[in-house]
């Protein structure tokens, strides 16, 4: 079994959710008392946020790269940022280390397009809805991503930093984010991702107007086919 390396706490809860999944995948696929060799390094999610609001993506880029540097230096194999919003920095953070870094765009564009979507409605924070690296990335993959109009987009950005950071879950969210679910679909959706690690503790993606894609759980899944080596199985399914 090969060391799987995260760059966790933005936020904390969404990294929980990451060493959940990894460890029953784990035990799921080994049987018995088996659980994943990880190293996790939990930053100070705040001190992020800072940079982020400040446009300070450089930094920020530095200090995860820094992070990934120090996995690898302690074994890690592979490294992955448990956050969608801070592959932004996906580029500077790869080219500190020798290890792989498992994208997370990258393999939720693999998941979408091996279920024959093309046209997923991206819910995630206003830096990833808006900055265009996901959107343009996917787009190298073949889908046309589409977002909410700006109060969608600030609803779902208070949502995730100030509810579900903060391990708030709540009915009335719920209900606010199926309703742009829905007229994401009369528009012409075809899915939904679930573009922040944090939206799986209130979306079940099983239950929605549209198929959706968690990926928190895809992001994960990449990470034990990577360390029992079947990521290349995985990708060409």
């Amino acid at each position: 079994m090969k060391t799987i390396g995260l760059i966790g706490g933005m936020s904390f809860e969404s990294t929980a959710v990451y060493y959940r999944m990894i460890n029953e995948a784990v035990r799921a696929r080994r049987g018995g008392l088996h659980s994943a060799d990880v190293i996790v390094h939990s930053v100070d999610f705040q001190s992020i946020v800072d940079l982020q609001k400040a446009g300070r993506w450089d930094a920020a880029g530095a200090r995860l790269g820094a992070v990934a540097a120090g996995l690898e230096k302690a074994g890690a194999d592979c490294v992955l940022i448990c956050t969608n919003t801070m592959h932004l920095v996906a580029d500077a953070v790869q080219s500190a280390v020798k290890a792989p870094l498992l994208n997370i765009i990258d393999e939720t564009a693999r998941s979408i397009l091996a279920a024959g979507k093309r046209r997923p409605l991206l819910l995630a924070t206003r830096y990833t809805m808006e900055h265009g690296f996901y959107a343009d990335r996917m787009k190298m993959a073949g889908l046309d991503v589409m977002v909410p109009d700006a109060a969608g987009r600030t609803l779902v950005h208070d949502v995730i930093f100030d509810e579900l950071c903060q391990g708030k879950v709540l009915e009335s969210s719920h209900a606010r984010m199926i309703a742009l679910i829905e007229a994401a679909r009369l528009q012409g959706a075809d899915c939904v991702i679930l573009g922040c690690t944090e939206i799986c503790m209130l979306l079940d993606p099983a239950a929605l107007p549209l198929p959706g894609f968690d990926s928190t759980a895809i992001h994960a899944k990449a990470a034990v086919d990577f360390a029992l080596g079947s990521a290349a199985a995985s990708r060409a399914a």
